[in-house]
């Protein structure tokens, strides 16, 4: 079997044996790394969930640490479920202990709900925000 050392940015290509003897590795972190890839194989996830409320309608997440790489896909089918509201700050846990891991998704950036982001951001928002004008509306002004 061979693949690619993502340890470092060398990209040494490692081969394996059947009986584990791994060649191609030019330090001992792509030979712990090609061990691992082929006892078990792990990934870090990210993905997005839907949120309400808020000025974006998608949310980041990623799991807090790699989870093994056959639970992927049972992962991802978890996220199809989840709806969160805003506000909701970056490294929320979203969904705890994924597949048994123990592992959670957290969300990787804060989300504000429509009205603060519309301030913050100038975004028209659904609610309007109190003393904001919004440029080329001629409905909004401050006061």
């Amino acid at each position: 079997m061979e693949m690619i050392c993502i340890v470092c940015p060398k990209g040494c290509l490692l081969k394996a044996d059947d009986d584990m003897n791994i060649t191609g590795n030019s330090c001992e972190r792509g030979l712990t790394y090609a061990r691992e890839e082929l006892q078990n194989p792990v990934r870090t996830l990210t993905s997005t969930v839907r949120v309400s409320g808020a000025a974006l309608s998608r949310c980041p997440v990623k799991t807090r640490s790699p989870i093994p790489k056959k639970l992927i896909f049972d992962a991802m089918s978890l996220l199809d479920a989840v709806e969160i509201t805003a506000p909701v700050e970056e490294g929320a846990v979203i969904v705890d202990n994924i597949c048994g891991t123990g592992v959670p998704f957290v969300t990787t950036r804060s989300l504000g709900t429509s009205h603060s982001a519309a301030r913050h951001c100038g975004l028209r928002a659904a609610i309007p925000c109190k003393n904001s004008v919004i440029p080329g509306d001629p409905g909004s002004s401050p006061g």
